[in-house]
């Protein structure tokens, strides 16, 4: 089966759910707009950081702050790479993951920012402290904001609530390519969340939830974006795995209603057909997904092997459909 990421891979994996390397260490406007009233998340804990440890100390004040019970020290071994005196981004996101959070990156804007602040939820930000080409990075947590006094409110090294300047903190965070992500418990959607990226942050935890909650995180994406084709695609796969052939059918087939050439859930409602011995019907949607494909196309040879797997299972049998549940799979409808 496919993928959520087979549009850009041929690989061939079971399913989607379950189934930048900017090192850095602890070393638009320049004001808030008028329009915004200042809020504060105060019940955001805080962790006094070690030398080198804003990482693990900044990744553990949005972790508990997500009910997850865990200390900076028991995030160094995750995050901390002693040679370097600092933390990856990629071990912070990995480090989220690892205790059932999803990491959602942001955009970069200071709307955006402010905006996820506003819905409650404290942002994890990356800052130069040095110079472009003498950096001292940091990593903090924005707990709030006060445009009266043009401030950005932080959790940040040993000062619980430090007032930034606005116009020295977007500086700093300009510096360190305004990186910024929030962490979020499965079934959340962050306030300002893209169905685009909230794809992106579901493929990159693939296999690394549990069954309940990936189909948390699915099913608050498709309350959002009921009608988008790759969370339905992946939602077809997810119900696979719960055994339940009939939910991932009415998936597949609503994915393939909104867009009719996604290579990924015509080759996987194919290999379900196949499954489940309605081999006339499978082979109808894998000859659909090569001819969308074309020869050229990187994932043709999974669905060419998918087309022969199709082909051998229902020779004897002449490709007529024979399962008993071929018909009702082939009307399924999926409701939201």
């Amino acid at each position: 089966m496919l993928s959520i990421s087979s549009r850009k891979s041929s690989l061939r994996i079971a399913a989607l759910l379950p189934g930048l390397l900017a090192l850095a260490g602890c070393t638009g406007s320049n004001s808030l707009p008028d329009r915004e009233h200042a809020a504060e998340l105060s019940g955001v804990p805080f962790f006094a950081q070690e030398r080198y440890q804003c990482g693990p100390a900044s990744l553990a004040t949005v972790l508990v702050y997500s009910d997850v019970a865990t200390t900076p020290d028991e995030l160094v071994p995750l995050v901390y790479v002693p040679g370097r005196r600092g933390s990856f981004q990629a071990e912070l996101k990995a480090a989220a993951r690892s205790v059932d959070r999803l990491p959602y990156e942001l955009d970069g804007s200071l709307d955006t920012l402010l905006a996820e602040v506003r819905a409650g939820n404290p942002v994890l930000v990356l800052q130069n402290l040095g110079l472009g080409w003498l950096p001292k990075w940091h990593y903090a947590v924005v707990i709030g904001y006060d445009p009266g006094r043009n401030k950005i409110l932080l959790r940040s090294g040993t000062q619980q609530r430090r007032l930034e300047d606005t116009e020295r903190f977007l500086y700093s965070w300009m510096l360190a390519d305004n990186w910024a992500m929030v962490v979020l418990q499965p079934g959340e959607l962050p306030a300002t969340a893209t169905p685009e990226a909230y794809i992106e942050m579901l493929a990159a935890s693939e296999g690394r939830m549990n069954l309940a909650s990936a189909e948390a995180a699915l099913e608050i994406g498709l309350r959002s974006w009921p009608n988008n084709a790759d969370l339905l695609f992946a939602a077809g796969n997810h119900a696979r795995l719960t055994q339940d052939s009939y939910t991932a059918a009415a998936r597949y087939r609503a994915a393939l209603l909104h867009e009719p050439a996604h290579l990924g859930a015509l080759n996987n409602f194919a290999d379900l057909l196949r499954e489940e011995s309605c081999f006339a019907s499978a082979l109808k949607q894998i000859i659909a997904a090569r001819r969308a494909a074309g020869a050229d196309s990187p994932v043709y040879p999974v669905l060419d092997t998918t087309a022969q797997e199709i082909k051998a299972a229902g020779k004897p049998y002449t490709m007529q459909d024979i399962g008993s549940l071929c018909t009702t799979l082939a009307a399924a409808e999926y409701s939201q």
